[in-house]
Protein backbone atom coordinates (compact mmCIF):
# COMPACT_ATOMS: atom_id res chain seq x y z
CA UNK A 1 0.00 0.00 0.00
CA UNK A 2 1.02 3.49 -0.91
CA UNK A 3 1.93 6.14 1.89
CA UNK A 4 -1.10 8.17 0.59
CA UNK A 5 -3.41 4.99 0.56
CA UNK A 6 -2.29 3.90 4.61
CA UNK A 7 -2.96 7.33 5.53
CA UNK A 8 -6.74 7.79 3.68
CA UNK A 9 -7.30 4.15 5.13
CA UNK A 10 -6.19 5.12 8.83
CA UNK A 11 -7.39 9.01 9.03
CA UNK A 12 -3.38 9.83 9.80
CA UNK A 13 -3.23 13.66 9.98
CA UNK A 14 0.47 14.81 8.68
CA UNK A 15 0.18 17.37 11.95
CA UNK A 16 -0.66 16.46 15.26
CA UNK A 17 0.16 17.55 18.60
CA UNK A 18 1.22 14.70 21.45
CA UNK A 19 -2.04 15.37 22.69
CA UNK A 20 -4.02 14.84 20.29
CA UNK A 21 -2.07 11.60 19.31
CA UNK A 22 -2.53 10.30 22.91
CA UNK A 23 -6.27 10.84 22.66
CA UNK A 24 -6.65 8.91 19.69
CA UNK A 25 -4.32 6.23 20.03
CA UNK A 26 -5.13 5.40 23.92
CA UNK A 27 -6.23 2.03 25.14
CA UNK A 28 -7.31 -0.50 22.31
CA UNK A 29 -7.01 1.81 20.03
CA UNK A 30 -3.44 1.71 19.81
CA UNK A 31 -0.12 3.25 21.88
CA UNK A 32 2.17 5.97 21.47
CA UNK A 33 5.63 5.87 22.66
CA UNK A 34 7.62 9.54 22.97
CA UNK A 35 10.89 8.53 21.52
CA UNK A 36 13.66 11.36 21.46
CA UNK A 37 11.89 14.42 19.62
CA UNK A 38 9.41 12.12 17.87
CA UNK A 39 6.21 9.95 18.57
CA UNK A 40 5.99 6.26 17.85
CA UNK A 41 2.68 5.05 17.38
CA UNK A 42 0.82 1.67 17.11
CA UNK A 43 -2.23 2.08 15.73
CA UNK A 44 -5.43 -0.14 15.49
CA UNK A 45 -7.69 -0.01 12.01
CA UNK A 46 -10.16 -2.36 12.18
CA UNK A 47 -10.17 -3.85 8.84
CA UNK A 48 -12.67 -7.01 9.08
CA UNK A 49 -10.58 -9.88 8.92
CA UNK A 50 -9.63 -9.89 12.50
CA UNK A 51 -5.95 -10.31 11.52
CA UNK A 52 -3.08 -7.90 10.89
CA UNK A 53 -4.97 -5.02 12.42
CA UNK A 54 -2.00 -2.60 13.27
CA UNK A 55 0.07 0.05 11.45
CA UNK A 56 3.10 1.54 12.67
CA UNK A 57 3.63 5.43 11.89
CA UNK A 58 6.51 8.09 12.91
CA UNK A 59 5.98 11.50 14.02
CA UNK A 60 8.75 14.50 14.47
CA UNK A 61 8.40 17.90 15.96
CA UNK A 62 8.76 20.98 14.37
CA UNK A 63 9.82 22.43 16.78
CA UNK A 64 12.52 23.09 19.18
CA UNK A 65 12.83 21.98 22.54
CA UNK A 66 11.38 19.08 24.89
CA UNK A 67 8.22 17.76 23.50
CA UNK A 68 4.61 19.09 25.60
CA UNK A 69 1.40 18.55 24.52
CA UNK A 70 0.88 21.29 22.11
CA UNK A 71 4.16 20.98 20.64
CA UNK A 72 3.70 20.58 16.55
CA UNK A 73 4.47 17.32 15.13
CA UNK A 74 4.41 16.17 11.14
CA UNK A 75 4.10 12.60 9.71
CA UNK A 76 7.05 11.51 8.71
CA UNK A 77 6.85 7.72 8.03
CA UNK A 78 4.06 5.41 7.92
CA UNK A 79 3.87 1.74 6.99
CA UNK A 80 2.97 0.27 4.09
CA UNK A 81 0.85 -2.38 5.33
CA UNK A 82 -0.36 -4.33 8.56
CA UNK A 83 1.06 -5.99 11.65
CA UNK A 84 -0.52 -9.04 13.80
CA UNK A 85 0.33 -7.02 17.12
CA UNK A 86 1.41 -3.67 18.57
CA UNK A 87 4.88 -4.30 19.40
CA UNK A 88 5.85 -5.62 15.64
CA UNK A 89 4.15 -1.94 14.47
CA UNK A 90 6.30 -0.04 17.19
CA UNK A 91 9.03 -2.06 16.11
CA UNK A 92 8.82 -1.25 12.49
CA UNK A 93 8.54 2.44 13.68
CA UNK A 94 11.45 2.64 15.86
CA UNK A 95 13.53 0.98 12.65
CA UNK A 96 12.30 4.22 10.45
CA UNK A 97 13.72 7.21 13.44
CA UNK A 98 17.20 6.97 11.90
CA UNK A 99 16.49 9.21 9.32
CA UNK A 100 14.94 12.08 11.00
Amino acid sequence: MTYSEMISKTGLRTIETPETLEERFNGMDGRILEYDNMILVAGFYWNGSGQDNYFGAVYDSLEDGELDAETRMELMAVSGGFFKDEGHAIAWAMGHTAAF
